[in-house]
């Protein structure tokens, strides 16, 4: 790897790290359970360990406290800040190994370009960022591997059940995720390192910030991770220098204030009866908000395709449309980075890109295409400028249906007025709604 490490800063903070012990938080922290894969939200109160809990002291916990953030919220997802960039383009003017590189993604021969463009559109993640972080890493974007490192951890998680680019940039995508999305519902407290060592982040980071911390933290431990952050050889600057001032094309605030949700209708053909089979849950992967609901026409086929269409909730243009995936840009503007977009799973025959719609109209067969599935169903998930929202953001509302969260994931109700749907993955009874 080539992350950078500072050995004086090392020695230092080794001999104070046991002055610096302190009460556990109870408020909500990420906490590292076991493997790289595995961090999660908590809520509970943390147990009494061995291991100091450290407050940061100056001139690192005056840094983190900052009024501006270092790094933007925007250069973290698939935001605006990422209109315009053409990652195959840049990897091929990089001239780095990368550039080589081909690995087999769900049977599929990808290059780098392709991985590193799928991931980003998929997870909705700044492709630039994901070059980033591999360039600083590795080294792979304008050079060549460390003499004895292995190409199947070019980010180093080194984790046997995350091998090869596609795995690795989806494993950073969770940690970047978790702590984007943690702080953005006001739940970042306190990060968890896997050397044992605990750390009060600031309450008010923001998601950007947020993001770097959670996923350093799960390469570093906790002394290389605070020059990683912050350091003169830290990725911050590293990552300014060779791909350009983020906050030159930031877009912030991601989210301004006052937003609200356009009219949206399910995405069920009027006059249809489906069942509500999935209250919210995570939009897009690990980390990302519990934001989207599963849908399933009454058919009866298990994962065959449904004979009944899936349509468009509002009006708005296909702007990807691949991998039992599709995604309707509300603005028309062609971008799936800006304003209000859609985003449904399981879809099969779907409308092709570039495909103007109006609300109502079909834009594919309920299926398990493109995931894990018990049966043909439609994933619905909202973004705003690239962000997953999660409906402590914004209230989902679908054809005057308000959705709200359930004691668990995919638990739920749909409530309009005096009525009530409650989410059943079996659509039993009490689980049919129409528009």
């Amino acid at each position: 790897m080539h992350i950078h490490r500072r050995p004086f800063l090392a020695l230092l903070l080794a001999l104070i790290l046991p002055a610096l012990a302190c009460n556990l938080p109870s408020r909500a922290r990420m906490q590292a359970t076991g493997t790289p894969g595995s961090i999660e939200l908590a809520t509970q109160t943390a147990p009494p360990t061995a291991t100091p809990n450290v407050q940061l002291q100056p001139p690192l916990g005056t840094a983190l406290a900052q009024e501006k953030p270092r790094f933007p919220d925007s250069e973290i997802v698939y935001s605006p800040a990422a209109l315009g960039f053409d990652a195959a383009a840049f990897i091929d003017s990089a001239g780095g190994f990368l550039r080589g590189y081909s690995e087999t993604v769900d049977k599929e021969a990808l290059s780098g370009a392709q991985i590193v463009q799928r991931v980003a559109e998929e997870t909705s993640t700044n492709p630039r960022l994901l070059l980033g972080l591999l360039e600083y890493t590795s080294g792979w974007v304008y050079g060549q591997p460390a003499p004895g490192s292995d190409p199947a951890y070019p980010l180093g998680f080194e984790n046997p059940a995350y091998r090869g680019l596609d795995r690795e940039l989806r494993l950073a995508v969770r940690y970047l995720s978790q702590g984007y999305y943690a702080a953005r519902a006001g739940q970042l407290g306190q990060i968890v390192f896997p050397d044992g060592v605990m750390v009060e982040l600031p309450a008010d980071a923001n998601p950007g910030m947020a993001a770097l911390y959670s996923l350093f933290a799960r390469l570093l431990p906790f002394i290389d991770w605070q020059n990683a952050i912050l350091g003169p050889e830290g990725f911050i600057d590293f990552y300014a220098a060779r791909f350009g001032d983020p906050w030159s094309r930031a877009a912030e605030p991601l989210l301004p204030a006052g937003l609200t949700q356009p009219a949206l209708d399910l995405p069920i053909p009027p006059g249809q009866t489906w069942a509500f089979t999935g209250g919210p849950h995570i939009a897009w992967g690990v980390g990302s908000p519990a934001g989207a609901i599963d849908l399933a026409p009454i058919a009866g086929t298990g994962c065959k395709p449904a004979p009944q269409q899936a349509v468009a909730a509002a009006p708005g243009v296909v702007v990807r449309s691949t991998r039992g995936a599709l995604a309707l840009d509300l603005d028309g503007d062609g971008n799936e980075q800006t304003g209000w977009v859609l985003v449904y799973m399981h879809l099969a025959n779907r409308a092709a890109v570039g495909s103007r719609v109006e609300a109502g109209e079909p834009l594919g067969n309920p299926s398990c295409e493109g995931g894990a599935a018990t049966g043909a169903h439609v994933h619905l998930a909202r973004k705003y400028n690239g962000e997953w929202l999660g409906l402590e953001l914004i209230p989902y509302v679908l054809s005057g249906w308000q959705v709200e969260a359930g004691d668990k994931p995919y638990k739920g109700r749909l409530v309009r007025g005096n009525q009530v749907v409650t989410a059943s993955s079996s659509g039993m009874s009490g689980s049919s709604v129409s528009r």
